[in-house]
């Protein structure tokens, strides 16, 4: 006879724009319950509570207390992740946490101990890594199909308001959102890129706040990035550029290119050519994309934080690491951060860095 599968209780830190997105993801599986928010915001958390139908908080730590729990979201401002995730973990929860993990890579350290200490699951939000464009993509990676890698390139030209920036306390800040266009808006792409082309050896870089008022960050940031495998590459991240243009990847090697538009592949080129690539040209004949989050952060899809709740829980079921686990999301936010320090001291910086 068949085992019941569990249906799992879940807590959401947080009451802002994106808890909203790990509700409607959680409350889309079938192995998974909603049952409170919890923010310092009591009007906030009392009108996720009400509308989502569940029990609210001003205070995690009560709502992390409840036996009816097993997992805790993750869905404050970026510089307070590291508090309730340790918190989470040191009470036997598993703990999911949005991107980035955390704002440093010695804040991720501390979450991915407690999470090993306590042997409860973290997993880390980057959604992009289940859409099918870069599953394609990093498919033919892992099997060799671009040769070389030669070059690797990610553009997230995007556009957010002086209203957005001024909205929130936190936004712009390097205490609480870790950094500007690359930390808040780019990471996802950093991690892909990262993802694809492997490990970020030396990066070179300049940053400006050029097209806002009033924040600690940068808007504008470009980065040249040298491999480890020896390849070169090119990030630019922006909230500086209206009206905000389809984010872009592009993977090239001497015997393949592959380009991708959020969810579309624009460009699928092998020297030699296999079964898989008329599905993918298929798949991509047509664009799907829509305008994405190029000007509007509201304006995106809950679907790929549902897929990660659902590995997430998977992993727990089949004791296993998550897909996109502590050290995987700790991947990005060293990168950036060594940037930073390059354009910060306009000298090249080597990965790892320094403790």
């Amino acid at each position: 006879m068949a085992r019941k599968k569990k249906t799992y209780g879940v807590g959401v830190v947080g009451a802002g724009m994106i808890a909203g997105f790990h509700a409607a993801a959680i409350n889309d599986l079938k192995n998974a319950k909603l049952i409170a928010f919890a923010d310092v915001v009591e009007p906030a958390a009392k009108a996720r509570g009400k509308e989502f139908g569940v029990d609210y908080y001003t205070d995690y730590k009560k709502m992390i207390e409840r036996d009816d729990i097993d997992v805790i979201s993750i869905a404050t401002p970026s510089g307070i992740h590291l508090e309730p995730a340790v918190d989470a973990a040191k009470a036997g929860k598993h703990v999911i946490v949005e991107k980035p993990l955390e704002v440093t890579p010695a804040r991720c350290d501390k979450i991915i101990a407690a999470c090993k200490k306590a042997r409860v699951k973290c997993a880390s939000i980057f959604p992009s890594r289940f859409k099918d464009c870069n599953v394609f993509i990093k498919q033919a990676v892992e099997q060799g199909r671009f040769g070389k890698l030669t070059v690797g390139d990610t553009y997230v030209k995007w556009w957010r308001t002086q209203e957005y920036y001024d909205s929130g306390g936190w936004r712009g800040t390097w205490k609480l959102d870790g950094g500007g266009a690359l930390m808040n808006q780019s990471v996802h792409n950093v991690d892909l890129l990262q993802w694809f082309m492997g490990p970020v050896k030396s990066v070179m870089a300049y940053t400006g706040l050029l097209a806002h008022k009033r924040i600690e960050v940068e808007d504008t940031a470009v980065a040249i990035l040298r491999f480890k495998n020896g390849a070169l590459g090119v990030i630019e991240g922006t909230t500086s550029i209206f009206p905000g243009l389809l984010k872009r990847i592009e993977i090239h090697g001497d015997k393949g290119t592959a380009i991708a538009e959020e969810e579309d592949i624009i460009k699928w080129e092998f020297a030699r050519r296999r079964a898989v690539d008329k599905k993918v040209e298929k798949m991509y004949a047509k664009r799907v994309t829509k305008g994405g989050a190029v000007a509007d952060p509201k304006a995106i899809s809950h679907v790929g934080h549902m897929k990660q709740f659902a590995d997430l829980l998977d992993a727990v079921e089949k004791n296993r690491e998550p897909f996109v686990n502590g050290p995987e999301g700790r991947k990005a936010v060293e990168i950036i951060c060594a940037i930073y320090k390059a354009a910060k001291t306009g000298k090249e910086v080597k990965l790892p860095l320094k403790k």
